[in-house]
């Protein structure tokens, strides 16, 4: 059995553990796991495995994305080559192995610590990434709204809301009114501030598409410029079905955008804060450094 004598060894063995593919995804192989949790036999071990896919199945997770059956050459005792039985294991599942394992060994306490622990940092680090990819898109699409204002003015629309709404009934096959409704939002609530990427991202595409058909075409003329917008918008619905897609109307909603700004500049403060405490100590401990060999040499040349 393995000897762990405290969290941060054991911590830092599974670190080594951890494999790189070249597609830079993490796995573990569960030959070397099984030897980090204190399992003498592959067999006990492989029961263990299994107990972990029926729990991930029951959570409605495809386990073969999680446990991939494959295996290991090693060197038998006459000094001929075998194949042996292995698993390669992703993060998540390495997690359930340690929920499932025999509780009364140290190193399982510490497997699920540390599983748990990584899981939730790497979920946090994927939310944060999502979160600034959505704050970003969303700010093209007002940039890209900005341009095709300007674009509908030079053809002659006066009626903004009458044009903006059928860019949204040839997109979501209603209106912007109807689509509030029937997303759960309030009149004064907006929608682009609460769509996900994927909304977002076809509306960025039918507005981009319309200031430019706008401008290529020379469109001139409210009831042609509403014309052109509300086929712009048709086209990018039509566009979304024959791929598969699901249609923006039937997109959940989002947690509004200010909350996800707040949410990220208040990480970047902190961030920021982190850094200039860092930084401070660095300074303090070189001027400390510095005062100090400066004192020494005075001494020195005092005794001179």
């Amino acid at each position: 059995m393995a000897n762990i004598v405290e969290y941060g060894t054991f911590r830092a063995k599974l670190d080594v553990a951890r494999r790189i593919t070249r597609h830079g995804i993490e796995y573990w192989r569960a030959r070397d796991l099984q030897v980090l949790l204190g399992y003498d036999r592959w067999e006990n071990f492989r029961e263990v495995i299994e107990k972990a896919k029926l729990a991930g199945q029951g959570a409605g997770v495809e386990v073969d994305n999680q446990f991939r059956a494959t295996t290991k050459l090693v060197m038998a005792g006459s000094g001929a080559q075998r194949f042996i039985d292995d698993c390669f294991l992703s993060r998540y599942a390495c997690y359930l192995i340690a929920m499932n394992g025999e509780p009364r060994k140290p190193q399982i306490a510490y497997a699920q610590t540390y599983f748990a622990v990584q899981t939730r940092k790497q979920e946090l680090i994927e939310q944060g990434v999502a979160d600034e990819k959505r704050v970003e898109l969303r700010q093209r699409v007002r940039i890209a709204n900005r341009a095709l204002n300007s674009a509908a003015k030079q053809a002659g629309v006066r009626r903004f809301a009458f044009f903006h709404d059928a860019g949204y009934q040839g997109l979501y096959g209603m209106g912007l009114t109807a689509i509030q409704h029937k997303k759960g939002l309030g009149q004064r609530e907006d929608l682009l501030d609460r769509a996900g990427r994927a909304e977002l991202a076809a509306n960025e595409f039918r507005v981009t598409q319309a200031e430019e058909k706008l401008v290529r075409e020379r469109v001139r003329g409210e009831y042609a410029a509403i014309a052109t917008h509300l086929r712009v918008g048709q086209e990018v619905r039509n566009t979304i079905r024959k791929i598969g897609g699901t249609m923006p109307e039937q997109l959940p909603i989002e947690p509004a955008i200010r909350t996800i700004e707040a949410r990220l500049r208040k990480k970047f403060l902190a961030v920021s804060a982190s850094s200039s405490r860092r930084l401070l100590e660095k300074e303090t401990t070189a001027r400390g450094s510095y005062e100090k060999d400066a004192s020494s040499n005075a001494t020195d040349k005092l005794r001179d």
